[in-house]
């Protein structure tokens, strides 16, 4: 489904609508947007989220009902600046969490945690208070691993809505949270974004990839290399086919 709400060009890759811009753009953006975005989600889209939309027309139709498909994975950004979108650049989640926290001493944002393990949640807590000082936490919920009965999920959107918060960031890995982000749209008064693994980052229990790594497009392999067992079947086949459709393309 095609979103009238976008506010910067996109570059069209494997069907979704992915946001031709870099970090500062996008903060700002954000911020100019954020009254008008509540009850909105942005997603994170890399070359795994991607090939998954393209295989997937109901999650294709996830993607594309963001107002925003950021360039998480390089792959999209480097797409893009070949199709002549000069300025494309990398957009990752976990980056923009960072930025918006750091936003929020001068504009008081408050920050809703919804997702990972109540032991990540607990460190999470500890060490925004500790290096982002005026970011106003306004509530954080570890959803069970199971899905949540009707019931338990309006009690979860009434707390979140309760809580009064700026953002809701979504640590519930692809596609999932980016399901639940278009599920729940309307519905949380918040900007909904979907950050994967960024709670694990910021809470210290992953190891995010050197800078020349993550400029040389490989933040992929660094993660590989950490879960062998559980990515290397995902980052072989959608990686395959991303090569495959871009070379055809």
């Amino acid at each position: 489904m095609e979103n009238d709400k976008r506010p910067m060009p996109v570059c069209e890759i494997m069907g979704v609508n992915i946001a031709v811009t870099d970090m500062e753009k996008t903060v700002r953006c954000v911020e100019e947007h954020l009254e008008d975005w509540r009850g909105e989600y942005i997603c994170v889209a890399n070359v795994h989220t991607t090939v998954t939309a393209h295989d997937d027309p109901t999650y294709l139709e996830v993607q594309n009902g963001a107002v925003l498909a950021l360039p998480d994975g390089g792959p999209l950004s480097q797409y893009s600046r070949r199709k002549g979108f000069v300025d494309a650049a990398r957009v990752t989640g976990p980056d923009l969490m960072k930025e918006m926290l750091r936003e929020s001493a001068q504009k008081h944002y408050r920050h809703y945690f919804y997702g990972s393990t109540p032991e990540t949640l607990d460190i999470l807590r500890r060490t925004i208070t500790e290096n982002y000082p005026g970011a106003l936490i306004a509530g954080m919920f570890s959803p069970p691993f199971r899905p949540l009965t009707p019931a338990e999920d309006a009690a979860a959107v009434a707390a979140i809505n309760e809580a009064h918060p700026d953002f809701v960031w979504v640590g519930l890995g692809a596609p999932k949270q980016e399901r639940w982000m278009a599920h729940h749209q309307g519905a949380v008064h918040a900007l909904m974004i979907g950050v994967g693994a960024a709670f694990d980052y910021e809470a210290g229990n992953i190891r995010r990839a050197p800078l020349w790594m993550q400029r040389c497009n490989l933040e992929w392999l660094y993660r590989l290399l950490q879960d062998p067992r559980r990515l290397f079947m995902r980052y072989f086949v959608t990686n395959a086919k991303f090569l495959w459709w871009t070379w055809r393309h």
